[in-house]
């Protein structure tokens, strides 16, 4: 899940569309993870679709790193919004449906399956500059150009991800715990980030 601060900026010409009629509840089972193999299995179905998405969260860090550094309960997506629904219908035939959440948005809801498996996914509208709106345009949140020019390797797979800067970034301005730590701490001594003041305490401890 997306936790983090994004960017405020953005001229509001895209709204986002309500996706909600697109997808059906359905139960989750009781183990939840999306390994790497169930990453690769979704982005051979993307590839098979011409869809472009970009993997966020905790496997964007394993992507950047080139290794699997820990278990995932879920793969975070950000698409644009045109191919979203092209998506959604693909993963629907596959058994999967929405997962109930307290803060589920149409730019922002998970899709699950009764083996466990959970996609969270993140709406964009890329405007000229290359920057995504994320939600509606008067709330000015974007994921800007720069955050969209990071690959990484996942199995062997080559993807597109957020950027490393940008993954550190995000993971600013809320509660941050020991799993954020572990994640921005690889990313700036891999990549000679500087490490936010939100993690002074872990570096104290």
């Amino acid at each position: 899940m997306l936790r983090g601060k994004l960017t405020s900026g953005g001229d509001g010409s895209n709204p986002i569309g309500t996706y909600a009629s697109a997808m059906a509840p359905q139960a989750a089972g009781e183990r939840r993870e999306m390994t790497a193999d169930d990453v690769g299995w979704l982005l051979s179905l993307i590839e098979a679709l011409g869809v472009r998405i970009w993997i966020d969260g905790g496997w964007a860090v394993d992507a950047c790193l080139g290794v699997q550094t820990r278990r995932h309960g879920d793969v975070d997506i950000v698409i644009e919004q045109r191919d979203l629904l092209a998506l959604v219908a693909a993963l629907r035939s596959h058994g999967y449906g929405a997962v109930a959440r307290d803060d589920t948005r149409p730019w922002n809801f998970v899709l699950g399956d009764e083996h466990g498996h959970e996609i969270d996914f993140h709406v964009i509208v890329l405007g000229r500059d290359g920057a995504g709106v994320y939600g509606p345009p008067d709330h000015g949140v974007l994921f800007p150009a720069e955050s969209l020019t990071g690959s990484g390797i996942i199995a062997g797979r080559e993807v597109a991800c957020i950027s490393p800067q940008w993954q550190v970034a995000f993971r600013t301005g809320y509660a941050v715990d020991e799993t954020d730590w572990a994640d921005v701490k690889a990313l700036s001594e891999r990549f000679g980030i500087q490490m936010p003041d939100d993690y002074a305490r872990f570096g104290s401890e």
